[in-house]
């Protein structure tokens, strides 16, 4: 049987997996230091003086300079107008300052008064590292769904965008599991060593910075090869004006809707996570992160799954109504008094299954409502979106904990012991679950209307 011709990298099989397990690392270390502080919140307050405002405000800093900056914005073009090489550098040095700062803050590192602008200078600092930090790992984020897209058109695009983020992930489940444990570990019961994690934290973005360096030389060789087969025809340079083209598209609001409610109801909640398993479940500080560290893993199979059913089958739209369906089920089954660990372990699970739905048909499907040199602003442009509510779904759900949930606060040998009642901000998460619901049936209607193909498999024949 004679093979298949070779007629650029991209269509190695070795060359493209390879080029995919490389960027997949990069992101796994930033997604180590998303959520590094999460598992932390208890014994931050414990140890620190925080409270669930100091803790939303920090977390809140993800999207400042993303947002109002539009860094993510400038970012994109950016990475249409000069490469994935580029940018993708920029990016993981960007992460590496931003968790620098953060690590400073815990350990008190730099020379500053009692308060900035009215903040504590451990929460300032602390928050505008994250701030730096959320811009590059965002960046990094569509950087690397370019690179994807770049390597895998026409091939197995959802299964490798799955993939990628299954990877990822097992940097958010890192994230929830360990830091607790290496915080006792480099301390004491009397004092955690809590910017432990952080430094664990460098080290990985350090190590990803090295992968990332090493994709660049494939990355070169890859539009060499591009170059050699393109028999003259040179695809027309990416322009200001495809930005218009580009938030003209009704299909393209959509999806930037879908996920801006999907992920409000999934990342600021795992932010909170492991709190809710102290608080609800009765679970001890130590293992509180272990339950919510179970989601992630979960994804590392399911994502590529579903991944694959999109690619082969189609049902892309399909999959993300029955994402947001789940995501609406699980959030409302938090809020009811159904208190044991059993059932918070199940509902991880459940949600572990939603977070591997909607993501696994809605990357993939940017390409198929946007042409390809326009994606990086395209997917700039929903992760701007999507930042509004990484920006500001924690500080609501951190000011809404503060001023409505406190059951207890008091004193015991100079430590602060805190109780809260969740049931709001489920709530809450879960109203982001109906709205995803309306969003999802309206993109299935848009996608009869105007042929996206989003139905369709990914794969050409």
């Amino acid at each position: 049987m004679k093979e298949k011709l070779v007629t650029t990298l991209r269509d190695s099989k070795t060359a493209r997996w390879t080029a995919l397990a490389i960027v997949s690392f990069t992101m796994l270390t930033g997604y180590y230091i998303n959520y590094v502080i999460s598992p932390l919140k208890p014994l931050l307050e414990e140890y620190m003086g925080w409270n669930s405002a100091d803790f939303g405000f920090w977390n809140s800093a993800y999207g400042w300079f993303n947002v109002f900056f539009l860094m993510l914005i400038f970012g994109g073009i950016i990475l249409d107008k000069i490469g994935v090489r580029f940018t993708g550098i920029g990016a993981a040095l960007t992460m590496l300052v931003g968790t620098f700062f953060q690590y400073a803050a815990i350990e008190n590192l730099l020379p500053v008064g009692e308060t900035i602008f009215g903040v504590k200078s451990q929460i300032a600092v602390g928050a505008f590292g994250f701030a730096i930090f959320g811009m590059g790992v965002e960046i990094a984020g569509i950087t690397v769904s370019k690179i994807i897209v770049k390597w895998f058109k026409g091939k197995e695009l959802a299964l490798a965008m799955g993939l990628e983020m299954a990877t990822a992930r097992l940097g958010t489940a890192l994230a929830l599991a360990i830091p607790v444990p290496v915080a006792m570990a480099f301390g004491s019961k009397e004092m955690p060593a809590l910017s432990a994690p952080i430094m664990v934290g460098l080290a990985l973005l350090v190590a990803g910075f090295v992968a990332f360096l090493w994709y660049t030389f494939m990355d070169k060789k890859l539009d060499n090869s591009l170059k050699e087969n393109s028999n003259g025809d040179e695809e027309d340079e990416f322009k200001l004006k495809d930005v218009v083209k580009v938030i003209m598209s009704k299909g393209f609001w959509l999806v930037a809707l879908l996920c801006v409610l999907f992920y409000s109801g999934v990342f600021p909640f795992l932010y909170y996570a492991a709190d809710l398993m102290v608080n609800k479940y009765g679970v001890e500080p130590e293992l509180a992160g272990v339950i919510p560290s179970l989601l992630p893993f979960g994804t590392i199979l399911l994502t590529p799954l579903f991944g694959s059913i999109y690619d082969r089958k189609g049902k892309g739209a399909t999959i993300m109504l029955i994402g947001s369906i789940l995501l609406l089920v699980v959030h409302t089954l938090f809020a009811l008094p159904l208190n044991h660990w059993v059932v918070a372990t199940a509902l991880i699970i459940l949600l572990g299954i939603t977070f591997s739905l909607v993501p696994s048909a809605m990357w993939p499907s940017v390409p198929k409502i946007i042409d390809e040199k326009q994606l990086g602003t395209a997917y700039a442009l929903i992760f701007w979106v999507q930042n509004w509510g990484l920006m500001g779904v924690p500080l609501l759900i951190g000011f809404v904990l503060e001023k409505y949930c406190i059951v207890s606060r008091e004193v015991i040998d100079g430590v602060t012991k805190t109780q809260y009642d969740y049931t709001l901000p489920m709530i809450i998460f879960a109203a982001f679950g109906a709205l995803a619901i309306v969003i999802a049936f309206l993109i299935k209607a848009e996608d009869r209307k105007k042929g996206y193909g989003l139905e369709l498999p990914n794969m050409q024949k």
